[in-house]
């Protein structure tokens, strides 16, 4: 089958307006204008298949609307005039160069949903403060987990047929359909029948305790969090739970216990427990992030339990300044809300004060005020604060 020289760079164009960057859906629409033109009995791709095929592949896949500026910016260039004995091949190619113009782009932003810019912005933002899920994100697949209503679709390697749904959207219509040429079938199926199953996971969630080691009082939060973490472990499998331990004290922030389940390792890693320093919350903050991210790549639901009473008098930089300390905590601090990282900040102050309130507040986490609490305290209240 015949495809115009113009075709390909067109839709390209076409698909680059919409904010569609990958080149799998030109060369989508492009095969489904060759289905189109071999529907129709054709050697030769036309105009209005290559503008059918657009119209079916691209508003499904549009991230954007296309502004006047753009439509000035991406006008193909002019071609040179065609020679004479080649005018009937070079005015088709021609025109088939030119179409992504006005009417085109038109015709397919027609098809797109009117929010379609509300939809991207709710679909890629995710409140700070989302917790109380009690588990990880909801992942929808379709291989495992509950199953979700089926929904047309499809079929491929990675989505497979509901037979059941599929029949029973195909039914209504059968009697319709036994016209013609298939009078004679038994069941008639369209494309449109198709329903693909659908299942909804959860992802497992990690827990980042990160705790104060700093002043005089090192020693007892620690055995608090020690205590807290080890009651967590206890219902890590129950839960799908994952816990890690960070501990920030002097300059910086140290990684007492990675991302795990196991309680032997764990009890092993908080055998001994540094103590003693300054107190560099945005080092803590930023360790925590660190360790947030990298366990959303791994598939992974992180959640931040931060432990301290907010005093920051260590900045990034190492070198003691109040000031600096705590605007570094509070700029990171509202960095990782930004990211989606929700938890709970467990102010351990005899006295709380406003100084770990502001920090909540710019990390989106839930403030919990527990000057003198244990093990067992802690363990419950951010149980209970994050919804599990």
């Amino acid at each position: 089958m015949q495809i115009p020289d113009g075709a390909l760079p067109m839709l390209v164009t076409l698909a680059a307006r919409f904010g569609i960057h990958s080149l799998r859906a030109p060369s989508l629409a492009l095969r489904t204008a060759r289905a189109l033109a071999a529907l129709d009995a054709e050697m030769t791709v036309t105009d209005a298949q290559l503008q059918e095929a657009a119209e079916l592949v691209y508003p499904s896949r549009a991230t954007m609307m296309p502004t006047e500026a753009e439509d000035e910016d991406e006008t193909p260039p002019e071609t040179p005039e065609p020679d004479q004995a080649n005018a009937p091949d070079t005015d088709r190619d021609q025109s088939l160069t030119d179409l992504p113009d006005d009417i085109l782009v038109s015709a397919i932003a027609a098809l797109l949903p009117p929010d379609i810019l509300d939809r991207l912005a709710a679909k890629s933002t995710r409140p700070a403060n989302a917790a109380g899920s009690g588990a990880g994100d909801r992942r929808r697949g379709n291989r495992r987990g509950r199953p979700l209503p089926s929904r047309p679709g499809h079929p491929s390697a990675q989505a497979r047929i509901d037979p059941i749904a599929t029949l029973r959207a195909a039914a209504p219509w059968q009697t319709l359909r036994r016209t013609g040429r298939n009078a004679d079938r038994a069941l008639v199926i369209l494309p449109s029948d198709i329903r693909i199953k659908r299942f909804e996971d959860r992802s497992d969630r990690l827990l980042i305790f990160t705790v104060d080691a700093s002043g005089s009082a090192a020693v007892a939060r620690l055995a608090e969090a020690k205590g807290a973490v080890e009651l967590m472990l206890t219902q890590a499998y129950a839960r799908r739970d994952q816990v890690a331990l960070l501990a920030f004290r002097g300059t910086g922030t140290d990684t007492l216990l990675p991302p795990t389940r196991s309680l032997v390792q764990a009890k092993r890693r908080l055998a001994s427990l540094p103590g003693g320093g300054g107190t560099p919350l945005a080092s803590g903050l930023m360790a925590a992030g660190d360790l947030a991210q990298l366990a959303r790549g791994r598939g992974l639901t992180p959640m931040l339990v931060l432990l301290t009473d907010g005093r920051a008098n260590i900045p990034l930089t190492g070198d003691p300044d109040r000031a600096t300390a705590n605007d570094d905590a509070t700029r990171i601090a509202a960095s990782l809300r930004a990211q989606g990282i929700s938890g709970v900040l467990v102010d351990t102050s005899n006295r709380p004060t406003d100084t770990a309130r502001t920090i909540a507040v710019a990390l989106g986490a839930r403030y919990l005020a527990l000057p003198r609490a244990d093990a067992h305290g802690i363990s419950t209240a951010v149980t209970s604060a994050l919804g599990a």
